[in-house]
C-alpha cells in the first residue's frame, strides 16, 4: 500500500534517526520531512512503533496516511527539474 509519512519534530537527533527509520524502511524521501513509498500493514504498524518509542517524551507530531490505488491514481503533481547552466550563466 502506499504511504505517506510526515513528521514536524523540533530535536534534530530524533528528527534525523526517524529520517534513517524510514529510509531504512524502504520510503523516498519527498521533502525534508515527508517521506513515501509501499509499506504493508505490519510494517506501518512497526515503523509507527519504532517512531513512538524514539520520540519518547519529547514533542513531535507524526502523521502516517494510507493512499489507496484509485486516491493515488487521481493524485496530481508538478515536478520541475533545475535546468543546468553554462559556465558563462546564460
Amino acid at each position: 500500500m502506499k504511504c505517506l509519512l510526515v513528521y514536524d519534530i523540533s530535536h534534530d537527533a530524533t528528527r534525523t534517526k526517524i529520517a534513517d527509520f524510514c529510509l531504512d524502511y524502504g520510503l523516498d524521501r519527498i521533502q525534508y520531512s515527508a517521506f513515501l513509498g509501499d509499506l504493508a500493514r505490519t510494517h506501518q504498524e512497526e515503523l509507527i512503533l519504532r517512531i513512538g518509542e524514539r520520540l519518547g517524551d519529547r514533542a513531535g507530531k507524526v502523521q502516517l496516511f494510507v493512499i489507496c490505488d484509485k486516491d493515488w491514481r487521481q493524485r496530481m503533481e508538478i515536478i520541475q527539474e533545475q535546468e543546468e547552466q553554462d559556465g558563462d550563466g546564460v
